[in-house]
């Protein structure tokens, strides 16, 4: 791609190369360290769902059980398939005799780690199908209906209850909606478990759980087929229960996942230990279903200067590039985030947003951008709402942006109505069709306020990294680096359920899933 912001290679290379440097060095971190949530993970991988008789998911009474013994820096995996050899039973029997009280893992005797491997391939093998038949369901979708032109068009359904989220979906896809996101209810990112069954009752968004995702995807599927193109469906992949919910996904053929490797840290005071190895797993398996990750530099804006901090953002969204790279997630699946956030107020606002723009496209030029509406200066006036959006809208289609979170005339008022959702979507497509190659036609003054404003983002984000490759990330972050948000290393929700493993330790999947493949 021709940088119509002249943009020096080099400068990029750099930038890429200190993010590239603190990925390497918090891979280290990773490597020795597991999580509950990533051994719930691959408990429910495993096979392994449902609840006891005190509603508790069979992922959570297994960790549990294991981590009260101290014996979980072996990993989940090995326990699991050490019972299968000394009971004959499948893990979910397994699961089940423990829950009743009947069996107790670390009591039993032990096999050899190879023995406990051979023992839980028939469950991967299973998986790994039900994974790979939703990738060859959601490819012959494409195949067959097609999909809706680029800009994907993406809307938000946040009811509370699944079954009237699903009546929202539909009718926001027969208005042009290419992907649903079902945003989550208010605190579920701090639960450390994941609901189980279908939900009717939820403040600020829908519970995630399997059933929920099941039920949605067969409803998006249902008008998809009605309306001749594939409807993508997106949840939240962060929080506590990051890799689960990932997994869920992965076999419920979510599309799109918001996944960031720092929002949760940032923004949900989660400890940055747990998210970042948490983080890992879940792009390991996202990458393997064939899902898009959305990352949530947007967010840093909402809290701090979108003029002064932009570089923060451009540094966050080379580090997310780099950690994904090492999960194995190809560029194709990094919907990296940005947003439309500076101040009306500001002259030349406009251009500064365009510039930005331009400049994540450029340097990231394979990547699926995400790029965010408006939200920080929205107020009650439903009129200028609407030409801030409009102008949004202008941006996406100048710059090639691919998925479009639609701005809301509503936005700051209410939870949108179906008509405020309808209007969106028609001022997003006017713009998408009357300036539909525009972007092509445009080039920028050379050493212009565009020009200038892209090159002096990249240096100072370039100037950033190369500080957080010296000081290290975690130290960056207590410091208050992102946001404008200071996070203890030590401090934040769940670091107990952060576990150094021992030597014995195995994941199959993370091995698996880089071959693509469960054969091996």
């Amino acid at each position: 791609m021709k940088s119509k912001l002249n943009i020096d290679p080099k400068v990029v290379d750099s930038a890429r190369q200190h993010a590239a440097n603190i990925a390497h060095d918090m891979q280290d971190f990773i490597d020795r360290h597991t999580t509950v949530s990533t051994e719930r993970t691959i408990v429910r991988l495993l096979g392994i769902d449902g609840v006891d008789e005190l509603e508790t998911p069979l992922p959570n009474v297994i960790v549990d059980h294991i981590k009260d013994a101290g014996a979980l820096p072996t990993g989940a995996a090995y326990w699991i398939g050490n019972a299968i050899v000394q009971t004959g039973k499948d893990p979910q029997e397994i699961a089940e005799e423990v829950a009743a009280g009947k069996l107790e893992l670390t009591k039993l005797p032990t096999c050899t780690q190879a023995e406990a491997a051979e023992a839980i391939k028939p469950a991967i093998k299973k998986t790994f199908e039900r994974i790979d038949m939703q990738k060859a369901k959601r490819q012959e979708y494409l195949d067959t209906i097609g999909e809706g032109p680029e800009p994907y068009i993406y809307v938000i359904v946040a009811t509370g209850n699944i079954y009237e989220d699903v009546i929202q979906a539909q009718a926001a896809a027969r208005q042009g909606a290419d992907i649903i996101a079902v945003i989550r209810t208010t605190g579920q990112s701090l639960l450390d478990y994941v609901p189980y069954g279908a939900t009717t009752e939820g403040f600020g968004g829908t519970y995630a759980t399997q059933e929920n995702f099941r039920l949605m995807r067969a409803a998006l599927d249902e008008v998809g087929a009605e309306q001749k193109r594939y409807i993508r469906l997106c949840n939240y992949c962060s929080g506590l229960c990051m890799p689960e919910i990932a997994a869920m996904g992965a076999l419920e053929r979510l599309d799109v996942m918001l996944n960031d490797a720092l929002y949760g840290i940032l923004f949900r005071d989660i400890n940055m230990q747990r998210t970042i190895v948490d983080q890992y797993f879940s792009r390991v398996i996202n990458s393997f279903a064939g899902v898009i990750i959305n990352t949530g530099e947007d967010n840093y804006l909402t809290t701090a200067d979108a003029v002064e901090e932009a570089h923060t953002v451009l540094a966050s969204q080379f580090l997310n590039e780099q950690f994904a790279l090492k999960a194995g997630l190809p560029e194709e699946q990094m919907g990296l985030g940005h947003a439309f956030e500076i101040s009306p107020d500001v002259e030349n606002g406009f251009l500064y947003e365009l510039a930005q723009a331009q400049m994540a496209r450029e340097i990231f030029p394979n990547a699926p951008l995400k790029y965010m509406p408006p939200t920080k200066f929205m107020t009650g006036n439903i009129f200028r709402g609407h030409v801030q959006d409009a102008l949004f809208n202008m941006v996406t289609i100048l710059t090639g942006q691919k998925l479009h979170l639609l701005g809301m005339l509503t936005e700051a008022i209410h939870t949108p109505f179906m008509s405020d959702r309808a209007l969106s979507i028609e001022n997003a497509q006017y713009i998408f069709r009357t300036m539909h190659e525009l972007g092509s036609e445009l080039t920028y003054k050379e050493g212009g306020i565009m020009q200038t404003r892209a090159n002096e983002v990249l240096r100072k984000a370039t100037d950033l990294l190369g500080e957080i490759e010296q000081t290290g990330l975690f130290a960056t972050l207590e410091k208050g680096v992102f946001a404008d948000i200071k996070r203890p290393r030590d401090g934040g929700k769940g670091l107990a359920g952060v576990v150094t493993k021992d030597d014995c330790y195995f994941n199959p999947f993370v091995e698996l899933m880089h071959k693509k493949g469960g054969n091996e």
